[in-house]
């Protein structure tokens, strides 16, 4: 029996409609096989315009072992779903760190309407109790207080603390040894995926964050 134009037409639809997905799937698994291997990489390929640096590959921050303010263990997952800005610390907090601590301060104030989408964390290997604050003169010009405690109660109202281990430190934070101006942007699962420095303007981690918060639904 002879098949119709129409007939034809209609399962080549069909056929359409049921082969370009199973496609898509066979190409995305055998892309991310070969991504997966380190056989190619896609951030070399397409490039980015990002104005951070990339971490590869990204840190499970929940693989530090983070105890809270009040010791008990951390989990990211536990949280809502925001993007962190994390900044590393360590028994002292000098220029650089208190510079850090204001600059990622005014960033998330900076953002508006998508500030609830940001959260702070500060993260040392000594309890911010313990902490030497060796700072004379605040980023915005005030004196400084003796105690880090209060600077952090006083200054940076709503930002998280918990300290890790020391090895953990070394490997969550490998950035900061070359570049103890160094902080971070976690993404909303838990993935320490960029790194920026002093070196990177104000308005250069805005134009990141801006495509990021865009881009998610996070």
């Amino acid at each position: 029996m002879e098949i119709s134009d129409q007939t034809r037409n209609t399962r080549l639809i069909f056929l359409s409609i049921v082969g370009i997905p199973v496609m898509v799937v066979l190409a995305a698994t055998w892309l991310w096989f070969f991504v997966a291997r380190g056989d190619l990489d896609l951030v070399a390929i397409l490039g980015t315009s990002n104005h951070g640096s990339l971490v590869q590959p990204p840190r499970s921050l929940d693989e530090g072992n983070l105890l809270d303010s009040a010791g008990a263990t951390f989990s990211y997952s536990d949280l809502p779903p925001q993007w962190t800005f994390l900044v590393p610390g360590k028994g002292v907090c000098r220029v650089d760190c208190e510079n850090l601590l204001y600059l990622t301060r005014q960033i998330h104030l900076a953002m508006g309407n998508e500030l609830r989408r940001i959260r702070r964390f500060y993260v040392s290997d000594s309890a911010v109790s313990e902490a030497v604050f060796d700072v004379d003169v605040l980023s915005n010009r005030r004196p400084a207080p003796t105690d880090f405690g209060q600077y952090m109660e006083v200054e940076q109202l709503g930002m998280r603390t918990f300290t890790l281990p020391s090895d953990k430190y070394a490997s969550l934070f490998a950035e900061v040894y070359d570049d103890p101006t160094t902080w971070y942007l976690v993404d909303p699962a838990g993935w320490i995926m960029m790194s920026y420095t002093s070196e990177t303007s104000y308005k250069m981690v805005i134009a990141d964050l801006k495509f990021l918060l865009k881009n998610s639904s996070e």
